[in-house]
């Protein structure tokens, strides 16, 4: 009996300490480490029977090729040299051709995030074959270019202040299911007397345990952020001193702000304008205050914007004085990785390499020009399933002239489309190091166990295939460790110290920062003019407003009032409870939490459809449709269904999922997707 220090892997900001007990070359149990600071020793109902994963009987245990059509999901087994070798003879086809390498499109995100299985020698493989780029934005790339724009990087409170603040905004966050190991300092926050208050359209789990609950409409926090500004600015309950000291374009956004009185704001928000002055004396007097923004904010048309007007608001309170004071979204930038070293980016081919848009995949694989994708290598990710408008990403991948490979642990919707399947270890099976996005820790995975079956890790894979394809190059013979203590090394000061023995050691360590890290406190911001830039000459000559401004959603009652008459509800699809992303969708005991694929609506919503709690109906839009269970709820506002996403379609009644509905229009900063901008009906399914 041994215990082994592990890092959940998923994508999920609090990137847990775990400690895996094995008992006779098995995992017996996964439980969190209690000497985390942040995570605290306590797990997610997601990971916390992690080894049911690792040993379920569903595993793919060997690589398999396809048998039947397209979608069947019908293989045969296959050896591993007969695996390479036909994945290394197409490749090399596609690379000798006219058309050359960049007709080859990885296609990989977050079924894990650590630096060496999910970007090291994958990139540096693709790079050397010179096979087109993915911008990889299906999440987080339109909030992070919104905040960088305001901020200069993705810096902002220190997660173990929030205890500190005394007035929590929870904006577009559904902390307790995915970010859970922020609420015990939220809760700290409370019993020293904080107001803790969740800005969301819908009633969530979280907005249940605050003291107050604000719904807006899907899309119009850029709307609200700014009605509070306009409150601010007219009572003069600005901090003066630090916009002068710390700002640029503070009169800019003051004259924007007054175009955004509470009752306009009220108007589009769908809320009350008395909440609009309320909430606005409230942020602008208590001290500290502090807001979370998450990623559900970002994805709509006016995403970017969003984010940065949100970003905007603690310069003008003066609020990242505070420790405990300004805006979190993520901890992204505060990692000094050394990118180059980890992905090495001197194998590019080009310095303009063509680059694809992993939100378009559905254009994408039905393009065919300049040159089409004739190969697609999947990893970490599960398309079929989570990527936008997904009659066009199924149409594509049932193409008979595109080869597709997918690494993979389990058989899931991708899977049944590929013409070679790979089968992948879990995290208990391979060795990796991650940052985190919610907080201030590297931490170590040691692998528990051997693969089981015949898996093999992403790194592994990669360095067989580069041997195939006869690339020399010594980065494609370094180990796992190598590959770590390279991403490790640089002169940044805060990660002075941090090696990979002291990780093995400890299990985890906390970069270089003050124990009462206020970034901000005396400017010093990350832009261009080292200051908070409410106007940004930056956005400006990229064609998009210098002052943040409302953009609304693309699909709406105001902007689309024709789509608006047929489908007149917003849908917004935000994480399930027991899935992550796809992942866990497919096991049990994950199964059985969720129940069924549901779609929350109004009482009043329903009652006009005669649509009863607990009745099948069909969702449905001019892209797809898809069929639900009703679920009669208060937590949806009216005008808003909810249906949160992750489910498999092969596992659903219609075998499609939500994702039918949404579509490929893209967020105005970042190029991301817009999930949480589509307009639909939702109609009883007659017996």
């Amino acid at each position: 009996r041994r215990v082994v220090r592990a890092a959940c892997p998923h994508d999920c900001p609090d990137t847990c300490a775990m400690l895996v007990t094995v008992e006779d070359g098995r995992a017996v149990r996964v439980a969190g480490d209690p000497d985390h600071p942040f995570t605290r020793g306590f797990l997610c109902t997601k990971v916390s029977k992690y080894e049911q994963r690792t040993h379920s009987p569903d595993r793919i245990q060997t690589p398999l090729r396809r048998t039947g059509a397209k979608g069947d999901g019908r293989f045969e087994p296959i050896t591993w040299d007969e695996a390479l070798n036909e994945i290394a003879e197409r490749f090399a086809a596609l690379a000798q051709s006219d058309e050359g390498a960049e007709t080859i499109l990885p296609y990989s995100y977050s079924g894990t995030l650590g630096l060496v299985q999910s970007q090291s020698m994958d990139r540096r493989f693709f790079y050397r074959l010179g096979a087109s780029l993915l911008d990889r934005t299906i999440c987080a790339s339109a909030g992070a270019a919104g905040y960088t724009a305001t901020i200069g990087a993705r810096i902002g409170t220190d997660p173990e202040r929030f205890h500190d603040a005394r007035l929590i905004l929870l904006w577009g966050t559904n902390t307790m299911t995915s970010n859970v190991h922020l609420w015990p300092e939220i809760l700290e926050a409370r019993k020293a007397g904080a107001h803790i208050i969740a800005i969301d359209p819908r009633r969530t789990r979280t907005a249940d345990q605050c003291d107050e609950h604000i719904a807006l409409l899907p899309g119009t926090d850029a709307a609200f952020a700014l009605g509070l500004m306009h409150v601010i600015f007219a009572e003069g309950l600005e901090d003066r001193d630090y916009l002068e000291r710390y700002t640029v374009g503070a009169s800019d956004l003051e004259r924007r702000a007054s175009e955004y009185p509470p009752e306009r704001v009220a108007a589009i928000c769908g809320i009350e304008a008395e909440t609009v002055v309320r909430l606005a004396r409230l942020y602008a007097t208590i001290k500290p205050c502090v807001i979370r923004i998450n990623y559900g904010m970002q994805r709509h048309a006016g995403g970017g914007m969003a984010v940065r007007t949100v970003s905007c608001l603690p310069a003008i309170v003066g609020a990242w004085r505070d420790a405990a004071g300004g805006v979190l979204l993520s901890t992204s930038s505060m990692f000094p990785i050394n990118n180059n070293a980890l992905e090495r980016t001197d194998l590019l081919p080009s310095p303009h390499p063509r680059t694809l848009n992993m939100s378009l995949l559905g254009d994408v694989l039905n393009d065919t020009n300049a040159p089409p994708v004739r190969a697609l290598y999947v990893y970490c990710a599960n398309p079929a399933a989570v990527a936008p408008e997904q009659a066009k990403v199924l149409q594509g991948l049932k193409r008979e002239d595109l080869f597709t490979v997918v690494h993979e642990q389990f058989l899931t919707d991708t899977c049944d489309y590929a013409d070679i399947v790979l089968p992948a270890t879990t995290q208990l099976e391979q060795f990796d190091i991650h940052k985190a996005y919610g907080h201030f820790y590297l931490v170590i995975n040691e692998p528990a166990i051997a693969p089981l079956h015949e898996a093999k890790c992403n790194t592994e894979v990669f360095r067989l295939l580069a041997a195939r394809m006869g690339f020399t190059e010594a980065c494609f013979q370094d180990s796992d460790e190598d590959i770590a203590r390279q991403a490790l090394t640089t002169d940044h000061p805060a990660l002075a110290g941090i090696t990979l023995e002291g990780l093995r050691e400890q299990g985890w360590m906390r970069f270089n920062l003050p124990e009462h890290f206020a970034p901000f406190a005396e400017g010093n911001f990350p832009t261009p003019s080292g200051k908070c830039e409410l106007f940004s000459e930056t956005l400006e000559a990229q064609g998009l407003p210098a002052v943040p401004e409302f953009i609304p959603p693309r699909e709406s009652q105001q902007t689309a009032p024709e789509t608006a008459e047929r489908f007149p509800l917003a849908l917004i699809s935000p994480a399930s409870h027991a899935f992550l992303n796809s992942s866990f969708a497919n096991l049990p005991k994950h199964l059985r939490q969720e129940a069924r694929p549901f779609i929350e609506i109004n009482p009043t919503d329903a009652d006009a459809r005669g649509i009863r709690d607990g009745e099948r109906v069909r969702a449905f839009n001019g892209r797809g449709s898809c069929e639900l269970t009703a679920v009669v709820t208060k937590r949806a506002r009216e005008g808003v269904a909810v249906s949160p996403f992750g489910w498999w379609n092969k596992l659903s009644s219609d075998k499609v999922n939500i994702n039918q509905l949404s579509s490929q229009g893209l967020t105005d900063m970042g190029n991301g997707a817009t999930f949480y901008d589509a307009l639909i009906e939702v109609e009883r399914i007659s017996e």
